[in-house]
């Protein structure tokens, strides 16, 4: 089927949320909360991310002052059920400090701007690059943006939504040009659950997929009958 990229795109979201409805809209009204959520979900499931969470709650706080003051040991401690605790603690460890020096100890007057400067702000931190930003805008904020993890990289390119070279933010405009503003949380959300049950990295379940029709990949998988 010849679509056009823009085409392709609209018929992606328009079947993605037909299929999977409304989902529940998450928001936040910490922003630093939402920001350490997003760091702890980087290459781990929910239910990880959950548990690193409550136990860096319980064990630290969830504040720029008691992360930034912590040992760092205790910060692997309390965060490793989410994996690549060496990294994140250290990442946790240095945005705090920087919130505390820069931000007064507090995101809030960053969420206050307009979006390209909130999020350039946020991605001065160290190690925060535009996924976690943009995450962490959506849900503190509310933003109207379709942040892109790599599963909804993987099936851009697969359904050929974008180039194989795109950039992170040529996927992320062609899918908000794409959708209506009030449903880009629910097709940001219905991309990653997409990618985790059908159109997986390794033996995607091409044969039960609604979107095989636009896939450039498909034919690649089909008929294997392989899960991951």
């Amino acid at each position: 089927m010849n679509i056009v990229l823009s085409s392709r795109a609209e018929e992606v979201v328009a079947r993605l949320l037909n299929f999977y409805k409304r989902t529940w809209r998450h928001t936040s009204n910490d922003p630093f909360r939402s920001l350490v959520g997003t760091i702890l979900s980087q290459n781990t499931n929910g239910r990880n991310r959950s548990t690193a969470q409550t136990r860096l709650e319980e064990m630290i706080g969830i504040t720029p002052d008691s992360l930034a003051t912590a040992p760092l040991e205790d910060i692997i401690e309390a965060i490793r059920p989410a994996g690549m605790y060496n990294q994140r603690s250290k990442v946790l460890k240095n945005v705090s400090k920087e919130i505390l020096e820069r931000f007064q100890g507090s995101l809030d007057q960053v969420m206050k701007k307009p979006f390209s400067q909130a999020r350039k702000d946020l991605m001065s931190l160290p190690g925060v690059g535009p996924k976690t930003a943009d995450v962490t805008l959506m849900f503190a904020t509310g933003s109207n943006i379709v942040p892109v993890d790599r599963h909804i990289f993987r099936i851009s390119q697969r359904l050929g939504v974008v180039p194989l070279n795109a950039t992170y933010d040529k996927v992320r405009l062609t899918l908000e040009a794409a959708t209506a503003l009030d449903r880009r949380q629910d097709i940001h959300v219905f991309l990653i659950r997409f990618g985790r049950e059908i159109c997986k990295s390794r033996n995607p379940r091409c044969y039960i997929c609604l979107l095989e029709d636009l896939c450039l990949y498909s034919s690649k998988y089909l008929n294997t009958g392989n899960d991951d």
